[in-house]
């Protein structure tokens, strides 16, 4: 028998066999995940993102918590101390829903619950963490200031000593589950540098007037925070960290996530156009059996399944304790700006059916404009890789 007969037959949507790569249980929260994508997000999150409302989001949230995805790769206080390997599957899967989804659990468990995690005190981890993990409570993460986005030691936000209480001042702009949020973990000067503070969203002063007429992320809650003189008591500041090494640490996780979830919107654009092309038919057959239209299919299949191999060996480096930031940095500029490119390019493929929400390729397509954004702009990913590169410093 020839080696070649032994060899297992090709499979289109795994074409490098990553999946071999994969132990059990990491295929089954993946199932998991997508079978709840498929079920309570797909079928309805067409008409959300053209009415530009997410109904019932807190529902969700609770479904979501139910499975374990929700402060996920956490450990105790109801977490599921999943493998960073197993929460980026589980961003991969939900992106390849919408961004949208994605994004509210990134921002409930690598930003808000992720800093109270690491940094919070253990009363503060006791309050909130178990009723986050299961959706209880919805949390958000204030930090980027409608002046001051890719540059956070400049915020303006203050948080003052008065006796024993501390008082915030400031707005925070472009906050995922703003308005829906129970808690809210705001960074803010202070007279010691930086800090965290976990704000209740009752607390007399805090509003979070929703962002509407938005053009992407439209299946999603996106808010601006308004602290006028919230007072807080003196417990509420994150007792573990000063400075800005507290929330781009919590950056860095969610940007991981990130690197997953984009792989997740351009597989589904790319399933988009290879079911497109066999079934369309031009000048008598198939499109997907003319040269050009296949160049594309091939072209897009080696982004999409590097970037899926990329993310993967980000996560074994975090799950051994060595993945740096620069690397998440690596992970977060290549799969985005690949993820754009498959899903413009799954477009050309459809032509003018590309921009009906009939298919998912013009929804995906706009909401990468906001991930190629936010956790850090391409520029300033291309400027921490530079600096890696060359030891110099671009940003002063």
């Amino acid at each position: 028998m020839s080696a070649s007969s032994k060899l297992p037959p090709f499979d289109p949507a795994d074409p490098l066999g990553i999946d071999d790569l994969l132990e059990p249980e990491d295929l089954a929260i993946r199932s998991t995940v997508r079978d709840w994508a498929a079920d309570r997000v797909l079928p309805y999150v067409a008409e959300w993102y053209e009415t530009g409302e997410l109904p019932g989001i807190r529902e969700l949230a609770r479904e979501l918590g139910e499975i374990g995805a929700l402060g996920m790769s956490l450990s105790g206080y109801g977490c599921a101390g999943a493998s960073a390997v197993q929460y980026g599957l589980a961003c991969l899967e939900l992106e390849a829903a919408d961004s949208g989804i994605r994004s509210l659990v990134s921002v409930q468990g690598s930003l808000a619950m992720y800093a109270i995690h690491r940094f919070g005190s253990e009363e503060q981890k006791q309050q909130w963490l178990p009723r986050m993990a299961s959706g209880e409570v919805i949390g958000c993460f204030g930090l980027t200031e409608p002046d001051h986005g890719s540059d956070p030691a400049s915020m303006r936000t203050y948080a003052k000593r008065d006796g024993g209480d501390w008082v915030l001042g400031g707005r925070k702009m472009w906050i995922t589950n703003g308005s829906v949020a129970g808690v809210a973990v705001v960074w803010a000067q202070t007279d010691e540098g930086i800090r965290g503070f976990v704000v209740p969203t009752d607390s007399a002063g805090f509003s979070a007037p929703e962002i509407k007429h938005k053009l992407s992320l439209r299946a999603s809650v996106t808010s601006e925070l308004v602290l006028d003189d919230v007072r807080l008591p003196a417990d509420a500041v994150l007792p573990e960290v000063v400075g800005l090494k507290g929330p781009l640490s919590c950056l860095s996780h969610a940007r991981y996530g990130i690197v997953w979830g984009a792989m997740g919107a351009a597989r589904s654009c790319f399933e988009a156009a290879v079911d497109y092309a066999k079934s369309r038919e031009q000048f008598g057959r198939p499109i997907g059996g003319f040269q050009l239209t296949q160049a594309k299919l091939a072209d897009m299949a080696l982004e999409l399944h590097k970037g899926i191999l990329l993310a993967h060996h980000l996560g074994r480096r975090m799950d051994a304790g060595r993945l740096r930031p620069e690397q998440v940095s690596f992970g977060k500029l290549n799969n985005v700006r690949e993820a754009i490119d498959i899903c413009r390019t799954s477009r050309t493929i459809l032509g003018a059916n590309g921009i009906s929400l009939e298919y998912p390729v013009m929804r995906h397509a706009t909401n990468l404009e906001s991930v190629l954004t936010y956790e850090g702009t391409v520029e300033m990913h291309q400027l921490v890789l530079g600096k890696a590169l060359t030891g110099l410093d671009a940003f002063r």
